[in-house]
């Protein structure tokens, strides 16, 4: 699935959150919980008052959802987030990234995974930098001094980072089951 595609769903559900920002939280929740579901994803991704999810945008949310957890399960180094491709402008795929990266951290606390994750060997470190590149925002002088580089670099290191992540909490969640909370 493209970053386009994701997005016109997005927008056919009413959602305001963004396609780069979305995968970001699922990735962050499937890092943080085993058996993070698709409705809770779409959950955190519509309101309540939304027009609703019909067959079609079901089926295409459910099948990013599995494709992206095998990606992170996989061994390959598969995973990629989910932004604009680079023909897209550089400045449009740098607010993508870091809505990726702001979406990951709500995903990591969405996922039930509390401060632990900070504990975990380089999960901390990760969950820092992925903070400060939430806030990254393109410098037009920047930009015309290698501002792609700059863009690729971060852009691996945000890859890798989410792949560690998910490698590194798979004890953490699999010994800390999750249960949902009962509202009475």
């Amino acid at each position: 699935m493209t970053y386009r595609q994701l997005q016109a769903v997005l927008d056919g559900l009413g959602s305001a959150v963004s396609a780069a920002e979305a995968h970001g939280c699922l990735c962050g929740a499937l890092c943080a919980r085993e058996g993070y579901a698709t409705p809770e994803w779409v959950g955190e991704l519509i309101e309540a008052d939304s027009p609703g999810l019909d067959g079609q945008a079901e089926q295409v949310l459910r099948e990013l959802h599995e494709d992206t957890l095998e990606t992170l399960r996989s061994q390959e180094f598969e995973f990629a987030p989910l932004v604009p491709d680079n023909g897209v402008a550089l400045e449009e795929r740098v607010e993508a990234l870091a809505a990726w990266c702001g979406g990951f951290l709500y995903g990591v606390g969405a996922g039930g995974a509390g401060a632990s994750p900070t504990e975990v060997s380089d999960v901390g470190e990760i969950l820092r930098d992925l903070g400060e590149i939430a806030r990254a925002q393109l410098d037009p002088q920047e930009a015309a001094e290698g501002g792609e580089e700059v863009f690729t670099e971060l852009y691996e290191y945000v890859r890798a980072g989410a792949q560690l992540a998910f490698d590194e909490l798979a004890a953490l969640r699999l010994a800390r089951p999750w249960t949902a909370a009962v509202i009475h």
